[in-house]
């Protein structure tokens, strides 16, 4: 009877020094796992990319004063519509089929905004109207001018090229008649790999645009010249 009570009780000893050995184990290896991840995580943080910003070219001189012959009319620049990747910051790339958008490489406003700001200088520091104004809820104007934007983008292909392609109208606000349209689109080559390139090909075909759409409008007002302009309407003749 007493050998066998010493030999339950030394079973007893050794299942106890198992069970604490195991929970040691269990403990050593959450331990481990536990400062593999903080590692993980402290080397992610660690390799966090900045952010890089870009910018259209706009106008620096917002006060020209008009031209003596400038058309006496109110020009209203209004929104580009678009696709929500151009409603965005991020800039796009596409190669074929596939588009995708970078992330640490973003433009400063969305580019349907940044078009709208860029036509909007331009326009106003041409002095060749009265009064241009961005479109907005208590605006008033003779004329609006409005787009929509469908490519705003790198593309990859045979040649690295910075793409956009953009529709504008004129709209006569008396007779919401649109006297004017054209479609716009022009691939900008880019020297070198780095988004700053593609940036910088976008800018200038942007540039190109935009004067294109100033002369169109501008053609337009000279072929059909607003009747406030002509003299003899000042005096009811």
């Amino acid at each position: 009877m007493l050998m066998g009570m010493r030999n339950v009780g030394g079973e007893f000893v050794r299942g106890e020094a198992m069970k604490r050995t195991v929970r040691t184990l269990v403990l050593t290896s959450c331990a481990a796992i536990g400062a593999i991840a903080v590692s993980m995580a402290a080397s992610g943080c660690g390799a966090a990319r900045p952010v890089k910003y870009y910018q259209l070219t706009v106008p620096g001189d917002m006060t020209t004063a008009s031209d003596a012959n400038a058309l006496p009319i109110t020009l209203l620049v209004g929104p580009l519509t678009g696709s929500h990747l151009y409603r965005d910051d991020r800039i796009v790339y596409s190669s074929g089929e596939t588009m995708g958008t970078y992330d640490t490489h973003r433009w400063a406003s969305p580019p349907t905004e940044m078009l709208q700001e860029v036509l909007f200088r331009e326009l106003r520091a041409s002095g060749k109207y009265k009064t241009v104004n961005t479109l907005r809820s208590n605006a008033r104007g003779d004329y609006i001018i409005n787009g929509r934007l469908y490519d705003f983008k790198e593309v990859n292909g045979s040649a690295l090229v910075a793409r956009v392609a953009v529709e504008y109208s004129l709209r006569d606000t008396k007779t919401g008649e649109t006297v004017w349209s054209h479609y716009y689109s022009h691939d900008e080559p880019v020297s070198g790999k780095e988004v700053s390139a593609v940036a910088s090909g976008i800018d200038k075909n942007v540039q190109g645009i935009v004067s294109q759409v100033q002369a169109g409008v501008a053609e337009y007002f000279q072929a059909h010249p607003p009747a406030a302009a002509n003299p003899s309407a000042k005096s009811g003749s």
